[in-house]
């Protein structure tokens, strides 16, 4: 059965992050912090997220929710962490959070989109963003907004989208098939619109 006992709730909901004796760490490097990338692989999962944000907490509610969904996830602490690792995890999605040290998460979203092997990787900002966050991630090609708090069940359906509307551009033959700019199909209205709430 299920290892977590998890909250379904807003973010003040009680929710157990235990690790689970469950899978095989892989991937481990360290930031100049005491804080390690975490990553575990679930058998029989095809898809893969990067979760990058500095606070644990949050991290480990991104990682269970996705993991009881059968998405492998991998976490960074920062946008620095997120570029140092990207090429080696190869993920189907990243999310990211706007403030963190060393690298945010906007710049980092300008750096994947600026770099041909991450040019066309979904890119979700899961934040408390204002206005002007929300407009400046457009400009970088971010594919979906989050807005802090959330609820779990919508974390995991903005996921599925992005990732399945990758798998769908990528099997189309074309790597320019428009997956990870933010102009035209999929997701545009629900997932932005979170990111106009007041957070």
């Amino acid at each position: 059965m299920n290892p977590f006992s998890v909250g379904r709730g807003r973010w003040g909901s009680p929710c157990a992050f235990e690790e689970s004796p469950l899978g095989v760490e892989v991937g481990k490097t360290r930031t100049r912090w005491p804080v390690s990338t975490y990553s575990r692989v679930v058998p029989g999962v095809s898809r893969r997220v990067l979760v990058v944000d500095d606070n644990k907490v949050i991290r480990q509610l991104i990682r269970v929710n996705l993991e009881l969904e059968g998405i492998e996830v991998v976490t960074a602490a920062d946008g620095a962490e997120c570029l140092e690792v990207v090429h080696q995890v190869r993920p189907d999605l990243v999310t990211l959070d706007v403030a963190m040290p060393r690298l945010d998460g906007l710049r980092a979203a300008a750096r994947l989109r600026s770099d041909p092997r991450t040019r066309d990787l979904p890119l979700a900002i899961i934040s408390a963003c204002t206005q002007y966050e929300v407009e400046s991630g457009l400009e970088v090609g971010v594919d979906a907004f989050l807005a802090k708090p959330f609820e779990p069940t919508e974390l995991v359906r903005v996921v599925w989208q992005l990732v399945e509307r990758r798998r769908r551009g990528s099997s189309g033959g074309s790597s320019g098939s428009g997956g990870g700019m933010s102009g035209g199909s999929g997701l545009g209205g629900a997932e932005r619109a979170a990111g106009h709430a007041p957070g």
